[in-house]
């Protein structure tokens, strides 16, 4: 139980307004907890992505929440614009959980294990966004979380979590299970034995690579863990450490923590008093060269994350007249931004950055970046915006405006201080497997 001093709502109260809360100039970059900052160096860590094979370990970070009974099915339909329509046992999606004003709270990965046994995992807001619904609402259901090491450390999760990905990930499986796994369909699963130990294979992962993941009991981490290692040592498979991890995202299209649209519906107040100030919500940091001290400017749709095929208005919802609206008058796009070589060096402007930068084209503001992160097998900066779609297009050139704004009260004319970056436009996801091939087909 959350005291009211303590919550996210008496937070906000007390800094004036959600942004003054969150405005965070220059904070550290994000990395998974437990995993070593490399294993033999971001730039190589990168290249097996793209050129060979790279194993991750995603055990820590991730927050799980399980979710059980009659009434699990009803609730994920009432939160979300999914479409649950022949959601099959051990298929995933992505869960699309809205405010009543169409904004994201925030997606996750939503598992079907049985007929009323779900697993949602990701970043905390849509698990909190679940379970304060779970609990007040009139559903037949039970649910248990388990955090992401961040919030406690000495302790171990529930499940393990391995990612393979790159060309020779076929390779490697086959080497560790003496063939190939069935024939698997993207986001679906099948269960997997190797070593007495059995788990389940998800066709997915974060890089947009072929591979897979694995998923299972955590006390089966070790001996599942070394099994992979020792297939992978012959083709040269490299660990994915904590620095590199994060960077796969600008390539593979996913736009990793959009704001929660949570901090300003009045009519959500109770909501934010059931939130820890020390919480994902109450912490994550607003910065970079945009600033507004209007929070909504922050919020975004399914539909500005490039979700729109995802939605479905064949069930009611939270939020799905707004949704609807919001798909009618849709205006901006999801794009990878390509920077021109040599204006910044990953000494200088860092391998990865969730700043929200202001993208501009002949001085007017036309969208804002996401993620942007230095990859090192194409040698340059590589980011996710959301762009006005009138300059959406392909090839069309922009500026960014790279820097910090330092918020509430700065100095007039502090805008014209940040220098321009150049920058192309490309479809998202930049990598063309990702865009082409990653969601096809039935095999690796």
């Amino acid at each position: 139980m959350v005291s009211h001093e303590d919550s996210l709502q008496a937070g906000i109260d007390r800094a004036g307004s959600p942004v003054g809360l969150l405005w965070k100039p220059n904070p550290p970059a994000w990395t998974p907890p437990i995993l070593e900052p490399e294993y033999t160096g971001w730039r190589a860590e990168q290249g097996a992505w793209l050129e060979s094979v790279a194993i991750a370990d995603l055990s820590y970070h991730m927050w799980d929440t399980f979710l059980s009974g009659p009434g699990a099915l009803p609730l994920l339909s009432d939160l979300s614009a999914n479409n649950y329509r022949d959601f099959a046992y051990g298929q995933a999606k992505q869960f699309l959980p809205v405010t009543e004003s169409g904004h994201i709270v925030v997606d996750g990965i939503l598992l079907r294990e049985a007929e009323d046994r779900f697993v949602l995992s990701g970043v905390p807001p849509a698990h909190s966004w679940l379970q304060y619904h779970a609990d007040r609402g009139d559903y037949d259901v039970e649910w248990t979380c388990d955090p992401s090491m961040e919030f406690r450390p000495g302790e171990v999760p529930r499940l393990f979590r391995f990612q393979i990905q790159g060309p020779r990930a076929a390779d490697l499986i086959e080497r560790a299970f003496g063939g190939p796994l069935p024939p698997l369909k993207f986001f679906h699963s099948v269960p997997v034995e190797l070593g007495g130990r059995r788990f389940r294979a998800l066709r997915h992962g974060m890089a947009g690579q072929p591979g897979c993941e694995f998923i299972g009991d955590y006390a089966d981490h070790d001996r599942v863990w070394d099994a992979l290692l020792a297939a992978g040592e012959p083709l040269g498979l490299e660990r994915i450490g904590a620095i590199t991890y994060p960077t796969s995202s600008p390539t593979s299209g996913w736009i990793p923590c959009p704001l929660p649209g949570i901090y300003s519906d009045p009519a959500l107040a109770d909501y934010r008093r059931t939130l820890p100030l020390l919480s994902f919500e109450g912490q994550i940091p607003l910065h970079g060269t945009y600033y507004s001290p209007d929070v909504e400017d922050y919020y975004v749709t399914p539909y500005d994350l490039g979700y729109g095929r995802f939605v479905s208005f064949d069930h009611e919802f939270i939020g799905r007249d707004a949704l609807l609206a919001a798909g009618r008058q849709q205006r901006r796009t999801k794009v990878t931004l390509v920077f021109d070589a040599g204006q910044l060096a990953p000494e200088d402007g860092g391998v990865y950055t969730l700043a929200i930068n202001r993208v501009e084209r002949d001085g007017e503001l036309i969208g804002t970046t996401a993620v942007t992160t230095f990859f090192n097998p194409m040698g340059v900066y590589v980011g996710l915006a959301v762009l006005d779609s009138a300059h959406a297009t392909p090839g069309s050139r922009v500026e960014v405006a790279w820097g910090e704004h330092p918020g509430p009260g700065a100095a007039a004319g502090v805008l014209g201080e940040f220098p321009r970056l150049t920058a192309t436009v490309a479809p998202a996801p930049y990598d063309t497997y990702a865009r082409a091939q990653y969601r096809t087909g039935v095999r690796l």
